[in-house]
Parts: C-alpha cells; structure tokens; sequence
C-alpha cells in the first residue's frame, strides 16, 4: 500500500474515530486531560505502525481500539488512587445534550445511574458492555479487539445487561 492510500484511511479512521476514542478513554479513566492526552497518543501511535508499514491492519478500527485499551491499561494500573464517582461528577459533570433542560437532566440521571450499575459488574461484564453501548463497536470488532469468539461477546453483552437490569429492579424494590 503506498504513502497516499495509508495516509487517507488513516485521515478517515481520525476523523471518524477521534470523538469515539476520547470517550473510550474518558468512560475508562474519567479525567478529561489525560484522556485527551491518551486519545492523541493512541492516533500517533497508530499513524506510526502504519507508516512503519510493520504490518497490514485488517480492520483499522479494531486496531485503534486495541491500541487505546493497552494505552488506558498503562494509565490504569500507572495510577495508585482511583476516584469515586461522586468526584468524578463534581470534577468533570457530564453532559449528555438534549432539546430542553428537563430533557438534558432526565438523561444526566439515567446516565448517573447507568455508570453506578455499570461500576459495580464485574469487569468483563462492564468492559463488553462499554465497548458495544458506549464506543458502538460491533459484536465482531470486540471480539477481535479481545481475542475471543463472538459468541463469547453475545454471552458477556447479554448477561452483563441481565445483571443491570437485576441490579435495576433491587434498587427499586428498596
């Protein structure tokens, strides 16, 4: 594949992937700084395999997630102190956009809730379940990006969503 061809799917992948990695990172570390910082590393990195010519990238955006994930892993375990979702939500907010305000805080709620449930799965439940809900990878690319069959992933996603929606009806029995 010669320069030009390399250089223009890796613009596309860019600008097509650019937003979707910073939540990838951002859902996973919830520091907007270093998540852009990792989101820049993760597209250097990448435009130097690709130039390098190391190797062919079959699916490009698959690539680009492994390279985030092992990225956000580095960051994970590099750090000593996690922090608590309430930090998180008086440090940084979060914002999901919507027509009116009501709207906007009805879906900051549920997406309150939603990352509560999400923090307590367990974390392969939790990282399948970001990875098809959140970053809208497909059944396929998680399982390549993981290294698994995909219906092992079909498993992980329906189960993890079985476990939210028990995690749902207990808290609203109480």
């Amino acid at each position: 594949m010669d320069n030009n061809t390399i250089y223009k799917e890796f613009e596309k992948a860019y600008n097509d992937l650019s937003e979707p990695i910073f939540r990838h990172c951002y859902f996973r570390i919830y520091n907007r700084e270093r998540a852009a910082e990792i989101t820049q590393d993760v597209f250097m990195r990448t435009w130097d395999y690709l130039r390098d010519g190391k190797k062919e990238v079959q699916n490009l955006r698959a690539f680009i997630y492994k390279v985030a994930h092992n990225l956000i892993v580095n960051e994970i375990t590099r750090r000593k102190q996690p922090l608590s979702l309430d930090e998180i939500h008086e440090e940084h907010g979060f914002d999901p956009g919507g027509d009116n305000e009501e709207e906007v805080m009805r879906n900051r709620l549920d997406g309150e809730q939603a990352l509560k449930r999400l923090k307590d799965l367990d974390p392969n439940y939790r990282d399948v379940l970001y990875m098809r809900y959140v970053d809208e990878l497909t059944v396929k690319e998680i399982a390549e990006l993981r290294g698994e069959k995909e219906n092992n992933v079909s498993v992980k996603i329906h189960r993890g969503l079985e476990k939210m929606k028990q995690m749902y009806r207990k808290e609203n029995k109480q």
